[in-house]
């Protein structure tokens, strides 16, 4: 099975859930989701997907000097955010048990 096209359908999820107790920028965020076992996310997926969650009002951010490098934009959940979060881990629950029963026999 091709992981990239189930990234697809999840990757607002997962990059919602790796913010949930900590801020974190582009670079922090992708390798929380590595860390987690989603190794086979990309790097412009995880960026483009902060800056669409942003967009969308779910994240606020805020920039931070960097003595190493560029300065770096923190994204934070929000309200709305946490909102999402939790009603799009519902439907993942209930989606995941839908497929468990159905692979019940394997």
């Amino acid at each position: 099975m091709d992981t990239s096209q189930l990234l697809k359908g999840v990757l607002d999820l997962a990059v919602l859930a790796a913010l949930r107790h900590e801020d974190g920028y582009g670079y922090d965020v992708l390798r929380r989701l590595r860390h987690a076992g989603l190794t086979d996310v990309g790097d412009a997926s995880v960026y483009g997907t902060l800056r669409r969650l942003y967009r969308a009002g779910l994240l606020t951010s805020y920039v931070v000097p960097s003595e190493e490098g560029p300065h770096r934009k923190y994204y934070s959940l929000n309200a709305p955010g946490r909102q999402r979060l939790a009603g799009s881990a519902t439907v993942w629950r209930e989606f995941a048990a839908t497929m468990n029963d159905l692979l019940e026999d394997l």
